[in-house]
């Protein structure tokens, strides 16, 4: 995505400020909050000609200035976004209680949350003037699964190594700590599958804008040498100031370039309904895997539907590595024939025919006007049926154990005939 300037009107000088020059992207404009929050002033101190004088609204450089620091500040679905708080059910587990300080730091305020793997608390963090923190704490039969808490753990590692706005802040705990957890910022607002609580498609302006920021903070894994494996929109937050945050870690991974057959017999970890084919296969995974599930995500926004629907999902995630899904203005003919060619690209079932990085993704998100439509909708192929190991494990089972038994009555016969000859 092409960075996105402060100085890009064209009252507004190009001449750069002696002691802070303007923040170009939402990288360093965090930079500048947190680092230097006295001299945010300075890049908007030297007023070139033509500018409003003192008191007067400058409404080119605010909106200049909004681009960077609200992203979102434009998308009509995300103007009025409210915060969704689910009421979180009592546990017959030992739980933090409201007023509770964790390790002598983390003052214990509510229970936000709980998932399957943990309850999430939001805290004040007294070593840090009492802001506002998210503690996750692992359900106890997670503490005793050794792969999903060593999930659990990795999660906190690889955020640990993440840098980017749009990605969830970690932040460490140096101090022993008495039980696991993890500390990460406090967000308020929604998830991208909570924006649509009717399945609404998006406006098509809209839905590029949230994909191509949701592209911008992955890229920024992919740079730091991660792929994030698990993109879908309960993973992604709308939050109130109008930026978003990319969440959960805990599938992140280097790029693998390539898998052994024990490693393809093992089972599958992530949302059937986002996976590229490879994930579903147990095959080799790079960026271009995340660019997949992100084009399913946007798939959904401008159609209102996954791009492969089966009350099954698991039969829904091994149609795609078969086929192709319907053509996005089949659902929604009020799409541009460029979103459409867009998706398509996204969601091309052999990697090496989608965009190659996610940087050529976002360029296309940012200038859809520019798309050269390739009518890939005329090359669309239905899904065929499968027989796999894990597709159809019990039909497999039972052909592989009927296998069995046949082999046992060959060598049988073969012994018997040996032993009747001699």
């Amino acid at each position: 995505m092409p960075e996105r300037m402060i100085n890009a009107p064209d009252n507004v000088s190009t001449g750069p400020v002696d002691r802070c020059p303007p923040a170009k992207n939402a990288m360093e404009s965090r930079e500048l909050r947190e680092n230097h929050p006295d001299r945010l002033g300075e890049v908007t101190a030297q007023r070139p000609r033509g500018d409003p004088a003192p008191g007067e609204p400058d409404r080119p450089r605010a909106r200049a200035a909004a681009a960077i620091d609200s992203p979102l500040a434009e998308v009509a679905c995300c103007r009025a976004l409210p915060e969704i708080q689910g009421v979180v059910e009592p546990s017959a587990e030992a739980q933090l209680r409201p007023g509770e300080v964790l390790d002598g730091r983390f003052l214990i305020r509510e229970a936000i949350s709980r998932s399957g793997m943990a309850t999430i608390y939001r805290a004040e963090d007294r070593f840090q003037g009492g802001r506002d923190v998210a503690v996750k704490v692992p359900l106890m039969r997670i503490e005793g699964d050794p792969v999903s808490f060593a999930r659990f753990r990795h999660e906190e590692e690889i955020g640990l190594k993440l840098s980017h706005p749009f990605l969830l802040r970690f932040y460490p705990v140096t101090e022993k700590k008495s039980r696991p957890y993890i500390v990460t910022e406090f967000l308020r607002g929604c998830t991208l599958a909570q924006l649509r609580p009717e399945g609404r498609p998006l406006a098509e302006a809209d839905a590029l804008r949230i994909v191509g920021l949701v592209g911008e903070a992955v890229g920024a894994m992919h740079a730091q040498g991660f792929i994030h494996g698990d993109l879908k929109p309960s993973n992604i937050m709308i939050c109130r100031d109008h930026t978003l945050r990319v969440l959960d870690f805990g599938l992140a991974s280097p790029p693998i370039r390539r898998r052994s057959l024990l490693a393809k017999l093992t089972p599958i970890f992530g949302s059937p309904e986002y996976m590229a084919p490879e994930q579903v296969e147990n095959g080799p995974v790079d960026e271009r895997t995340d660019v997949y599930a992100l084009g399913a995500i946007l798939y959904e926004l401008l159609t209102g539907v996954v791009p492969f629907q089966h009350e099954d999902p698991w039969q829904s995630a091994f149609q795609r590595t078969t086929g192709d899904p319907i053509a996005p203005r089949v659902l929604n003919p009020e799409l541009s024939p460029q979103a459409e060619d867009i998706v398509l690209h996204a969601l091309q079932r052999h990697p090496g025919d989608r965009y190659p990085s996610m940087a050529a993704f976002q360029a296309d998100l940012a200038a859809p006007a520019r798309v050269h439509v390739t009518g890939r909708r005329l090359r669309l192929r239905p899904p065929r049926w499968k027989l796999g190991f894990q597709s159809t494990p019990i039909l497999a089972g039972l052909l592989l154990g009927v296998g069995a038994l046949l082999l046992l009555v060959a060598l049988f016969m073969i012994l018997r005939a040996r032993l009747g000859a001699g």
